[in-house]
């Protein structure tokens, strides 16, 4: 990766990579969990050829991006901080936005909140909140047991069990959740290295706990958060693989009635959740003909 750079934006902190001139159009890369902005390594320099001042940021309470005074880990947040980001880097109506995992629900209300600042969108193993969560009841037991973690993630005991035997929890995620990538070692330990320090893998856990529990929730962000449940204006391409082990390609279907006008979904044969680090060569050529159209 290119070197760690730092910008404020929002009130907080944040460690980036950039690939590309600071004058291009730009394309802002957001990571999800459990990762880091180092899981665009690929993307980020087919991002630069192509014209674009691509910035991978690693998103609130990943270190060494800062934890925020208010604690505020909600929807409304991230969305916030994208759009904070889009307004710091002196990006115009011609920026697009790429989100994988918490990075495409961010990418969802960014859009819908602010529409003028995003031509287009592409995101990635996540569907819109307004389907996932509106049929949540409706999944099936395989769906029930992909998602343990969100429940454990609500209780007391959550920090303490991803914390034990070198977060092994993260480990096993990664296994289950991409069981055909075999070369997640440098990975894993981007995001150990983001997270091993006890305020920030708190923080990770925060955004599933404001999810759920609203007095967790800042009315500073009540707009983005309102429009994480609404479709927006701003095309979206959506990817999810056929392998997914955290989230079913059968409830990846919902993304469908959720999606802009001009939006369009595929299905990428043969890849898990992070299919953007196993498909890269694939990835990187829908999101660029997409960016393209």
């Amino acid at each position: 990766m290119t070197e760690l750079k730092n910008i404020n934006a929002n009130g907080l902190d944040f460690g980036y990579f950039e690939a590309g001139p600071a004058d291009a159009p730009l394309a802002l890369c957001l990571h999800g969990f459990p990762d880091s902005a180092h899981s665009w390594r690929h993307l980020l320099p087919a991002l630069a050829d192509a014209g674009y001042h691509a910035v991978a940021p690693f998103m609130r309470g990943y270190a060494p991006t800062g934890i925020p005074a208010d604690g505020a880990y909600q929807v409304g947040a991230i969305a916030a901080d994208a759009n904070a980001l889009h307004e710091a880097f002196g990006a115009g109506g011609d920026a697009v936005l790429i989100g994988h995992d918490w990075g495409a629900i961010a990418a969802y209300a960014a859009t819908a909140v602010a529409p003028e600042r995003w031509r287009r969108a592409v995101t990635m193993s996540v569907p819109p909140l307004g389907g996932v969560l509106a049929d949540f009841f409706d999944y099936d037991y395989g769906q029930f047991k992909r998602s343990f973690y969100i429940f454990l993630f609500q209780t007391p005991l959550a920090e303490a069990g991803a914390a034990a035997h070198d977060m092994a929890l993260i480990d096993g995620l990664w296994r289950d959740w991409s069981p055909g990538y075999h070369d997640a070692a440098e990975d894993i330990a981007h995001v150990k290295e983001s997270l091993r320090d006890p305020d920030h893998l708190a923080a990770a856990i925060g955004y599933y706990r404001a999810l759920f529990d609203p007095s967790r929730q800042v009315e500073k962000y009540a707009a983005e958060e309102e429009a994480a449940l609404r479709t927006g204006e701003t095309p979206i391409l959506y990817l999810h693989g056929t392998d997914d082990g955290c989230i079913g390609a059968d409830v990846s279907q919902r993304a469908k009635d959720h999606l802009p006008a001009g939006s369009r979904m595929e299905l990428i044969e043969g890849a898990g959740h992070f299919l953007h680090l196993e498909r890269p060569e694939r990835i990187n050529r829908e999101v660029l003909a997409w960016l393209a159209g």
